[in-house]
């Protein structure tokens, strides 16, 4: 099974300009998610698709495979992921690349690991599932049981659609959420159904730390979470 590694990184950040490449510790933030990806045996190749001429140098200084400069019409904020990698993939079919799946890596968690990358890849062979995702459990007060959705009016409803709540904690299910940091799809369903999950979706749970880096105050985060890796 082939498999592409699929790094976005666009440039024209607002929360956080510039932090595609913008020194985390002593190196780019791209830094991180490329030297992860490239110790991952199990991915064929590892393509950076942005387009922006500076992360696309960095990208090539840290080894990554960078063909082509995305589309303006994929680079802005509001574009939407799927056809970013639709992008990718049709382009190297193109010129006689094809993969099984595709391995998106945003470089926005930089603690990510080459043996998460891997423990995924073995959860989507070992399952065959058609998607997998990291994810989180959600803390028990938050569990989707005891979350209200608001109508127009304000009057509240249950998001489950259920007429009263758990009450006990402990007669909650464990429930989870998408981190973000790793996704692995099937192409076919990328360019076929164009979707990123499947009917058959399973998840795993990194042990890196969650970091979704957005605004200052997650910069921040990622800074002393740094500090305290390099202290130890």
């Amino acid at each position: 099974m082939r498999i592409l590694g699929l790094i976005p990184a666009r440039g024209g950040s607002k929360g956080i300009p510039g932090k595609n490449i913008k020194l985390l510790g002593d190196k780019p933030l791209l830094a991180y998610t490329a030297e992860a990806a490239l110790k991952a045996p199990s991915l064929a190749n590892v393509l950076l698709t942005t387009d922006d001429p500076d992360i696309a140098a960095v990208g090539r200084g840290l080894g990554l495979f960078v063909p082509f400069l995305r589309p303006a019409d994929l680079a802005s904020d509001r574009a939407p992921t799927l056809p970013v990698i639709q992008h990718a993939l049709t382009w190297l079919a193109e010129k006689g690349e094809d993969y099984d799946a595709v391995c998106l890596l945003q470089p926005t968690n930089p603690f990510r690991t080459s043996a998460e990358i891997e423990k995924g890849i073995s959860v989507f062979r070992e399952l065959d599932a058609d998607t997998v995702v990291s994810v989180r459990e959600v803390p028990k007060e938050y569990h989707p049981e005891w979350v209200y959705l608001a109508d127009a009016t304000g009057a509240l409803t249950l998001s489950t659609g259920a007429s009263q709540p758990i009450s006990r904690r402990q007669d909650l299910s464990t429930a989870y959420h998408r981190d973000g940091s790793l996704y692995i799809v099937r192409t076919r369903l990328i360019l076929e159904e164009n979707t990123l999950y499947g009917r058959h979706i399973r998840g795993f749970v990194p042990t890196s730390p969650y970091l979704n880096l957005d605004t200052p105050a997650d910069w921040a985060r990622a800074e002393a979470l740094l500090a305290q890796k390099e202290g130890n």
